[in-house]
């Protein structure tokens, strides 16, 4: 359990780090999915195929991982080049941010927020693609400047199809 915000430490996720990203993406998606996606998609996640996911992911010079941390892995961000079609040069995007669900509500988000908008320079946007059911992820993301752009699309889980909002930020200049 994690009890005080300033002994989180949030670096660069290096390959050995692959097996505690892979646990908390699989944790985290049980816990905050339920109820939307199925129990039978969530009880198939693979910690093991997310190990060797975020293992190719850790090799890629052109994604930024980060890992918050106090003693264990407590959650984890991604980082970019923007893949939509109406990218423009220099934007970013944040593919993943996930916490522990022990940790949610302490603080690690926030920190790890910090760190990637250190890497949203030059007048660059950074986009993210959001559930359009969860809540708190959207209040989040809101809080921290990202606005829906009214850019939507539908993603197949198993027998779900879900909404997903594009939100986007613009670095400050």
């Amino acid at each position: 359990m994690v009890e005080e915000y300033d002994t989180i430490t949030v670096r660069s996720a290096q390959l050995p780090d692959a097996s505690a990203i892979a646990h908390i993406h699989v944790m985290s998606w049980r816990q905050a999915y339920s109820g939307y996606i199925s129990d039978e998609y969530l009880d198939h996640l693979s910690v093991t195929d997310k190990e060797a996911m975020w293992s190719d992911v850790l090799s890629m010079d052109d994604t930024t991982v980060f890992i918050a941390e106090n003693g264990r892995a407590l959650g984890f961000a991604s980082v970019g080049p923007a893949r939509d079609e109406d990218a423009e040069p220099g934007d970013l995007q944040l593919f993943t941010m996930y916490l522990d669900p022990e940790a949610w509500g302490l603080g690690v988000a926030k920190e790890l927020m910090r760190h990637v908008d250190s890497l949203l320079t030059n007048g660059a946007s950074m986009t993210l693609w959001v559930f359009e059911k969860n809540d708190r992820a959207r209040h989040f993301y809101e809080r921290n400047g990202f606005t829906h752009d009214s850019v939507e699309r539908i993603e197949n889980y198993g027998d779900e199809y879900l909404t997903a909002l594009r939100y986007r930020k613009k670095a400050t200049e």
